[in-house]
């Protein structure tokens, strides 16, 4: 019999964002293990569709056959409410939760009351939830209503790389990685470095500017006023290879996000043994283990720069915390290990679908 899934995705597989990362990974290794996916494209206007959109994701949603499994990625799927119960009866649903839509930074109250509602909605429509880490499957268990039994948690992967040596030099080379948006706290980290102007440190951030242009101009401008503007350098929505050389050449990896429902890029920094600066939020302390980096409290911009100057300032502390980086890469799964966990997920859905219980 062969093996058939279908993955229905908010926009284009490029799009250079964790969450679009781990969707094209776990499609590609799916193929290498004998699975014929069918990717869907449901529109880059998600999570705030159109009428249209949102009439369009149905139609493509409902044409597909019923006995496969079809995962959709929780940045549409968590709006789809209405559209999840009426295709639930006929079709294997799985919602892939990176982190919950409420959460982003930055809503209203109004704004994160409703997406919780239409998620929370959404969830009960489906056959199993695939979610990024322990953390946020516990969210989901407390604040979804998602039965333990439906859940399956499938950690990112990571590519095995051989982590450079780091000679301390007379500039600290700190690297930041992610879109440049609210929830990434990149307002704190410059703040931050605002309170260490003495110290030789120098900072790249790789992050897709467009996806809040308003938090870009923000950032610019305060950047401006604080005098960093030297010593702060954006290098865009970057590939692999050019991500590959920013991991190499970084002394120190530091992002005070304000909620992660994982944290890929935290992972990657530790694959290539660079140490970490971080927070206590989401699920970054199960993806950051102690002996690789230092997490503060979120948009606590005083302890931020106090680990700062402390890592900049002791060579030997950054290269302790290198060495645990290094050996805490060895702990981390492979994208081959994490698509075998996320295709026994598809397994499952696919043999209740063939057994007629779809629902």
């Amino acid at each position: 019999m062969v093996r058939q899934v279908a993955f229905a995705v908010p926009g284009d597989l490029a799009t250079p964002t964790g969450g679009y990362v781990y969707d094209g990974r776990i499609i590609n290794e799916l193929g290498v293990l004998g699975w014929r996916v069918q990717v869907l494209d449901l529109g880059d206007s998600f999570p705030r569709p159109s009428a249209e959109a949102r009439t369009a994701a149905h139609r493509s949603l409902s044409a597909l056959p019923g006995v496969h499994p079809i995962v959709i990625d929780g940045l549409a799927f968590g709006v789809l409410a209405a559209e999840a119960q009426a295709l639930a009866s006929g079709h294997a649903l799985i919602a892939l939760v990176h982190h919950p839509l409420a959460l982003e930074t930055g809503l209203s109250a109004g704004e994160s009351a409703d997406l919780h509602a239409s998620e929370r909605a959404a969830l009960a429509c489906v056959r199993h939830v695939i979610t990024t880490s322990p953390a946020t499957a516990q969210l989901l268990v407390a604040d979804y209503a998602v039965a333990p039994q439906r859940l399956s948690v499938v950690r990112p992967g990571t590519d095995r790389v051989a982590a450079r040596a780091r000679t301390p030099g007379p500039v600290v080379d700190l690297l930041s990685v992610g879109s440049v948006v609210p929830r990434k706290g990149y307002d704190i980290l410059v703040a931050a470095l605002a309170e260490i102007p003495d110290l030789a440190w120098r900072l790249t951030i790789a992050g897709d500017r467009e996806r809040s242009p308003a938090t870009a101009q923000r950032l610019d401008a305060e950047i401006a006023r604080l005098g960093l503007a030297g010593r702060v350098t954006f290098a865009g929505a970057v590939g692999s290879q050019r991500l590959m050389q920013l991991y190499a050449e970084a002394d120190l990896f530091v992002l005070p996000s304000r909620f992660e429902g994982y944290g890929m890029a935290y992972a990657e920094a530790i694959a290539h043994g660079v140490p970490v600066v971080g927070t206590q939020a989401g699920a970054i302390p199960s993806t950051v283990p102690s002996g690789a980096g230092v997490l503060v409290p979120p948009d606590d911009v005083d302890a931020l720069a106090a680990v700062l100057r402390g890592l900049i300032e002791r060579p030997a502390q950054r290269a302790n915390l290198a060495a645990g980086a290094r050996a805490a890469a060895l702990t981390l799964p492979t994208w081959r290990e994490s698509a075998e966990l996320f295709a026994r997920a598809l397994e499952r859905v696919a043999e209740q679908a063939t057994a007629g219980q779809v629902r």
